[in-house]
């Protein structure tokens, strides 16, 4: 079981739409050159998430796409199965005919159960978090990025050359500079 390119590089572009949506329309092109991700791939997935009522598109100059609903609205399970992803851990694919016994008849295999509660789980995690979510997680660690360079920058002690070339930095609390 997995999450394939096509679920992932959705959620990725529906979180840039969704950051962005306040401007006005998105253009593929730019979240496309923004994530890179091919456009022509955009194009397909968006034309799902359209026709799912996830995106709305606006024609012409000044066009792109927009988020149709409340970003709050849309969860990350919304936005995989519009696009066809599938999530489905068990080896049959749902249909309960996972093996076949010495008899030919089908039947469960031994570990379905566990697989098929996996997938409710997924599911239900998938379905728990909004893309309002990710949008929140991603700008609170822009922010907290931002805050460190700043940080950083700010501990970065300035020394002054003074005569002879010898090296002079302000002491700790003295509230001076030294002398040039």
């Amino acid at each position: 079981m997995r999450l394939t390119t096509k679920g992932r590089f959705a959620v990725t572009a529906m979180i840039d739409l969704a950051l962005r949506q306040n401007s006005g329309p998105v253009t593929l092109a730019a979240i496309s050159k923004r994530q890179n991700i091919s456009l022509s791939y955009l194009e397909q997935l968006f034309g799902k998430l359209r026709r799912h009522e996830l995106v709305e598109s606006v024609r012409g100059p000044g066009g792109g796409y927009s988020l149709a609903k409340l970003a709050r609205n849309v969860t990350v399970a919304d936005i995989i199965f519009a696009v066809d992803e599938p999530l489905d851990a068990t080896s049959c694919g749902g249909k309960r005919d996972c093996t076949s016994g010495n008899d030919g008849k089908p039947g469960k295999c031994m570990t379905h159960e566990l697989w098929a509660t996996l997938n409710r789980k997924m599911v239900d995690y998938l379905d728990s978090v909004s893309l309002q979510d990710l949008v929140d997680q991603h700008r609170m660690r822009q922010l907290q990025e931002a805050n460190q360079e700043q940080k950083s920058a700010c501990t970065t002690v300035r020394v002054n050359r003074g005569v002879g070339g010898a090296a002079h930095a302000p002491q700790p609390g003295s509230g001076t500079r030294a002398a040039a």
